[in-house]
């Protein structure tokens, strides 16, 4: 088997790897052994090969990351968002009550099809089902709202 044809593999493999990781170090990697790649199909030795390999991910790094950065920087900004994500893309967000919040106990909030527990901190009435709810914070899984709008 030719020695390309293994750089190759580990190219795709870790293409693949960066595909469901999104994490940028494969990329770098994949610049690196499609650098490797391309030396042994132009005839040097194995040394050759790995240079290339460590050279073209260090530059697959040192080119990649700012670019991406760069675009994601554009991205929010164009988007006006803050590229909140997990627990915190809730917060501010409006939802509507499915099981009424009484003081002190919890109720149910249902929000872009998800049903959260909730608590209306600070709320001495009763919040009744179909009332607009706006999250204001979270505490592990149940999320914080208030009938301010």
């Amino acid at each position: 088997m030719e020695i390309w044809i293994i750089w190759l593999v580990a190219a795709c493999f870790l293409l693949c790897v960066e595909v469901l990781t999104q994490s940028m170090w494969s990329l770098c990697l994949t610049v690196g052994f499609l650098a490797a790649m391309v030396v042994s199909l132009c005839g040097p030795g194995i040394e050759w090969q790995v240079v290339a390999l460590v050279l073209g991910t260090v530059l697959g790094y040192l080119i990649l990351l700012p670019l991406f950065r760069r675009r994601h920087n554009a991205y929010v900004q164009r988007s006006d968002t803050n590229a909140r994500t997990g627990m915190d893309a809730l917060l501010g967000r409006t939802g509507t009550v499915t099981n009424e919040i009484k003081p002190g106990a919890q109720g149910r909030v249902r929000i872009d099809g998800d049903n959260w527990l909730a608590i209306a901190p600070g709320c001495d009435t009763v919040i009744d089902r179909g009332t607009q709810v706006k999250v204001t914070g979270y505490e592990s899984i149940v999320i914080q709202v208030t009938t301010e709008l």
